[in-house]
């Protein structure tokens, strides 16, 4: 077993229900990386763990995308733990608003993991192909008009979730947008 960094990280995945046999193949290949490095957060690594968010506004059932230059696509927030990061959920919460300036966010329902999947990522600059072994997580807000993009052509948008489903390019983003969905819509 790895050392004491992977443990809340243990712990999430051991107690999260995967709902299909390809969320099942990632949650095998996410629990065998953890197991067997002593950091799994590291980049240097071909597939690491990242930390992100789908962040709402439950009052107008929203959700937040943002535009990612480097996979010309709409995505949720987040990304690389720092060095010393062991929990995916404050992974996901820095991250979050870092990329959304919103001061105010929170896990929403619940902190549950709503969503693991491994995802490809293109090669840049010295950074080769790689994966993420993504633990998706939902944020809310109650202050939605204090959104700030985190640089010039970080654009983000409040959506509808059919209108989120309808922008994104990536089939593993609408699940997790589905997923949500049916939260907001409980």
């Amino acid at each position: 077993m790895a050392g004491m960094t992977s443990d809340p990280l243990l712990e999430l995945l051991s107690n999260y229900h995967p709902a299909d046999s390809a969320e099942r193949a990632d949650l095998d290949r996410a629990s065998a990386l953890i197991r067997t490095v002593e950091d799994p957060w590291t980049q240097a690594l071909s597939l690491h763990v990242t930390g992100s968010a789908l962040v709402v506004h439950p009052p107008t059932k929203r959700v937040l995308l943002r535009w990612h230059a480097r996979q010309q696509a709409w995505l949720q927030v987040g990304g690389h733990g720092d060095p010393g990061e062991i929990d995916p959920l404050a992974v996901a919460l820095r991250e979050a608003g870092e990329e959304t300036g919103l001061p105010d966010l929170h896990p929403w329902p619940d902190s549950a993991l709503v969503h693991l999947v491994v995802v490809p990522v293109a090669a840049k600059g010295d950074s080769g192909p790689h994966e993420h072994a993504d633990l998706r997580f939902v944020l809310a807000t109650s202050t939605p008009d204090d959104v700030r993009p985190e640089k010039p052509g970080a654009e983000l948008r409040w959506l509808t979730v059919d209108d989120a489903l309808a922008l994104t390019s990536e089939d593993n983003l609408r699940e997790t947008i589905r997923r949500v969905g049916v939260l907001l819509n409980r």
